[in-house]
């Protein structure tokens, strides 16, 4: 399925969000939104702005990542540490239906824009919050980043090989999800705000962002008292359903089902392992694994990955190689898919963007353009406000903020 313009306005036309974020949870955030159809106004400071586009690798002096995680915003650079450039920020959320920031909680308060005072002003606004701990508790003034998230979440205690050192999920998921929850809640409160009128506010944490994905160790911890342990590429509790050796690599099975580990064993040759009492349930299996992978890996090291995976999609058993991110790039599926595209950039012209993965029929995920200039878009967002050229002129000429001209 290829990507088609939309046949209607996007579900998020005519929707304000202004984004005072930094690195990862908030501008991830907003670009759902911003995909989606809402217009994102991202404010930055004029010294510098998101810490991300000091973050490599470069373009001709752009932050290779900065203008991916940013597409399809706007950027309005303001010191909000001077007394006009606080009072043209609540001007704009006068205006605004979504504000989302992670700063440390207070910071924004400390600047006259805590929840209570913003939404005294405009009381339709819905305000969401993203942090490491969430607004309050005994660590709420500590600094989290990802890595102390999944730290605290547990996630890193299962994560790795059995005997291993603590490992990092590969990617920033407590940052990614924690961005993931804020879009979503902003979207139910709009919803929310049809029927009562009203905005509302939504905290929302990097640490309990990681916790609700422990599905499977809070069912075997509140059902056992066990605690849960990393298992390497395994499941936690079926089998096998893991990364197996091959002769040339590895490749990843799921044959945990009364109809996949039949067809694996045949495909395999490995039909002994039926008969064997201790294999006889995907649990039974999984409790006897240091046993079963062995076996198993006798069958697989004889044969290349490719030859495992022939024979078990042939069985209808669920299989994958192991891809690095340059195949995942490349690959066919997700080319002839559309995933991928290519957004404008008024200096580095085309910049490759990884796409939504939110295919809506009759109103996809807009493509329009790459993360902006530092301040690229002051000036239009000024003027939508009402201010003059001179105005404008004026307060850039202060310092009070950057045009990007």
């Amino acid at each position: 399925m290829t990507t088609t313009p939309a046949t209607g306005p996007l579900p998020l036309h005519g929707v304000r969000v202004l984004e005072i974020g930094a690195f990862m949870a908030a501008p991830f955030a907003t670009m759902q939104l911003a995909d989606l159809g809402a217009d994102v106004i991202k404010v930055e400071n004029p010294a510098g702005g998101d810490p991300v586009r000091q973050t490599g690798p470069f373009l001709s002096g752009h932050s290779s990542p900065f203008l991916r995680l940013n597409r399809n915003k706007r950027s309005l650079a303001v010191d909000l540490k001077t007394d006009e450039g606080r009072d043209l920020l609540h001007r704009l959320l006068d205006d605004t239906d979504v504000l989302v920031e992670n700063l440390r909680p207070g910071a924004l308060a400390a600047l006259g824009f805590g929840h209570d005072a913003v939404r005294a002003r405009n009381p339709r606004l819905v305000y969401v919050s993203a942090s490491g701990w969430g607004q309050d508790g005994p660590l709420a003034d500590q600094p989290g980043l990802d890595i102390m998230a999944q730290a605290r979440a547990g996630l890193m205690s299962i994560t790795g090989h059995p005997g291993g050192p603590p490992t990092k999920v590969g990617v920033p998921m407590c940052d990614l999800v924690c961005g993931l929850y804020a879009a979503l809640g902003a979207v139910a409160a709009l919803r929310a705000r049809e029927h009562t009128g009203q905005g509302q506010y939504l905290d929302v944490s990097l640490l309990e962002s990681g916790v609700s994905f422990a599905v499977w160790e809070a069912g075997t911890y509140f059902a056992t008292g066990e605690v849960g342990r990393a298992h390497g590429s395994a499941h936690q509790n079926s089998a096998p359903y893991q990364a197996l050796r091959s002769k040339d690599g590895w490749v990843t099975v799921g044959a945990t089902t009364t109809k996949t580990w039949p067809a694996f064993c045949h495909a395999l040759q490995l039909t002994e392992l039926l008969d064997d009492e201790r294999y006889r349930t995907s649990y039974d299996r999984y409790q006897h694994r240091d046993s079963l992978i062995p076996a198993i890996e006798e069958a697989t090291t004889r044969r290349t990955t490719a030859e495992i995976v022939d024979a078990l999609t042939t069985a209808g058993v669920p299989c994958a190689p192991i891809a690095t991110t340059d195949e995942v790039f490349t690959s066919d599926h997700l080319l002839q898919r559309d995933f991928f595209w290519d957004a404008p950039h008024p200096e580095l012209g085309d910049v490759r963007q990884i796409g939504s993965p939110m295919r809506l029929s009759d109103t996809p995920p807009r493509r329009d353009s790459a993360g902006p200039g530092l301040g690229a878009h002051t000036r239009e967002v000024l003027t939508e406000a009402g201010l003059d050229a001179d105005e404008v002129t004026r307060l850039r000429d202060r310092g009070v903020i950057a045009t990007g001209d």
